[in-house]
């Protein structure tokens, strides 16, 4: 896969905390499509404990300082099937997670709803996977939460080789089987490109080096990507990993005027370094208004604005 012109991304509002209207979802995602977004991306919790305050603890894969957006009874939408949902109402705009705790589903079962989004969705599909930070979720899954890293790997494995071989087989500790059909497979070579997120840690590395199509940094490493990249690719190309197509993500923070209005020069002024260094895709959060021909106009100026900033064309 080759490196991509700088692509510009949104999340997805698949949560919160009261759910009585997912219109804005639909809205934001048609808008997307419309507009030029180059990706639609959407988070994941399968369940929640209550203690939530975990999520600001990094050493167990949260976030410094961070704060989970919703209570335990907020409401998440499944990724994949929100994903296949959205792919029903657009065209071209691809679809992502961001992320998903793949280690949580079994890996047989994932492989094929990832198959068959990305054959619904004409080819659109990136998965982007971490291992999360919430002990309860596995426990509920049935899966020990120490070791979730050799879990996900493993569910990596598993996806990879039922897309990549006519007749599949495969063995580990946790799992074998031989001469297995599955199709139909990814419309895209290789299967789902998978977007793996971390910090620059032995196991994100070899990850991102034995899966990856691209990196979704975390923690201090995604506020400093200038310098995080050059680091990982380094770490990488130790390992044997050609660096030359990898992709990786950065987020893109709206910055406001005096009116609370989204000022898209300054949003989009701090881009070309991070171009620069490597960046391909830039995720922000994007509120946009509940009317269908407003959300569109505005993500027509945002997108605009962005690709005069990278200096891609308006009409690519």
């Amino acid at each position: 896969m080759s490196i991509k012109r700088p692509q510009l991304s949104i999340r997805l509002p698949s949560y919160m905390p009261d759910a009585s209207d997912w219109n804005d979802m639909r809205v934001a995602a048609r808008a997307a499509d419309h507009g030029g977004i180059d990706r639609l991306t959407v988070s994941d919790h399968v369940v929640f404990g209550e203690n939530l305050e975990e999520y600001a603890r990094p050493e167990i894969g949260g976030q410094a300082g961070g704060k989970q957006p919703t209570g335990p009874d907020g409401h998440w939408l499944d990724p994949i099937t929100t994903l296949t949902y959205v792919a029903g109402m657009t065209s071209r705009i691809r679809l992502g997670t961001a992320i998903l705790i793949a280690a949580l589903r079994r890996p047989v079962v994932l492989a094929k709803e990832l198959a068959t989004l990305d054959v619904l969705s004409g080819g659109r599909t990136d998965i982007g996977v971490g291992v999360g930070w919430q002990k309860e979720e596995y426990e509920a899954a049935g899966l020990k939460f120490e070791g979730r890293g050799h879990l996900l790997d493993h569910t990596l494995e598993v996806c990879q080789t039922l897309w990549r071989n006519q007749r599949a087989n495969y063995t580990s500790p946790l799992l074998t089987f031989n001469n297995i059909h599955q199709m139909p497979k990814p419309l895209q070579a290789g299967g789902v490109p998978i977007w793996v997120s971390g910090t620059i840690n032995k196991m994100t590395v070899s990850r991102l080096a034995r899966f990856g199509s691209g990196w979704i940094p975390w923690g201090a490493e995604a506020s400093n990507m200038t310098e995080a990249l050059p680091r990982m690719k380094a770490e990488l190309a130790k390992l044997g990993r050609d660096v030359s197509d990898l992709q990786a993500t950065c987020a893109l923070p709206v910055v406001n005027d005096a009116k609370g209005e989204m000022d898209i020069p300054r949003t989009m002024e701090k881009l070309r370094p991070l171009v620069e260094a490597g960046v391909t895709d830039f995720r922000m959060n994007l509120p946009l208004p509940g009317h269908q021909g407003a959300a569109t106009e505005k993500v027509r100026k945002v997108v605009a604005g962005f690709r005069t900033a990278v200096g891609r064309p308006l009409n690519d």
